[in-house]
């Protein structure tokens, strides 16, 4: 099973190619999600959301219910297609979100090594940390989701990340 994470850009090059199943669009309000002609409501979730990490004033932070949507798609997916996550930039609400379906699929115990994939695979991942903490708590991870995350640390500094893959088998 392989998640595609990816800035909005890159989103109509990745359908074509990579041919994905399931498609995740995190973005703030303001910003329109993409087309993706032939994905029905089922298989394209559209979550718009600020990429804040606590409640500020006149923006949407992430919450409990946005991360069960996550988990819940991420549920629905049978992974024999790549599914593609992304957000603006593709390094933090598309990693954060590919990172919750990553443990949730690979069970309890795998938050170090999903963390070290996903470092792996992006230099530039910064997961968001909220959306880390409420899915740790939904998830009943105990706190090691957030510890896992904060192990890789701060990503690279980076305008925009690069596409890239990280899988979600053992």
């Amino acid at each position: 099973m392989t998640l595609i994470v990816s800035p909005l850009r890159h989103v109509p090059d990745l359908l074509a190619a990579r041919k994905p199943s399931h498609v995740l669009t995190l973005l703030a309000p303001e910003i329109s999600p993409p087309s993706c002609p032939g994905f029905a409501a089922d298989r394209h979730l559209k979550l718009q959301f600020n990429d804040i990490i606590a409640p500020m004033t006149g923006l949407i932070a992430p919450d409990p219910l946005i991360v069960q949507a996550i988990l819940e798609f991420g549920d629905a997916w049978d992974g024999a297609q790549p599914m593609l996550v992304h957000c603006s930039a593709g390094i933090s609400r598309s990693t954060a979100a590919a990172y919750i379906i990553a443990c949730e699929r690979m069970g309890a115990g795998s938050e170090d090594a999903c963390a070290a994939r996903l470092r792996s695979a992006a230099p530039s991942a910064t997961p968001n940390s909220l959306m880390v903490a409420i899915a740790d708590e939904v998830l009943e991870r105990g706190g090691r989701m957030v510890a896992a995350i904060a192990g890789i640390g701060r990503g690279a500094d980076a305008f925009e990340g690069t596409p890239f893959d990280i899988r979600v088998d053992p």
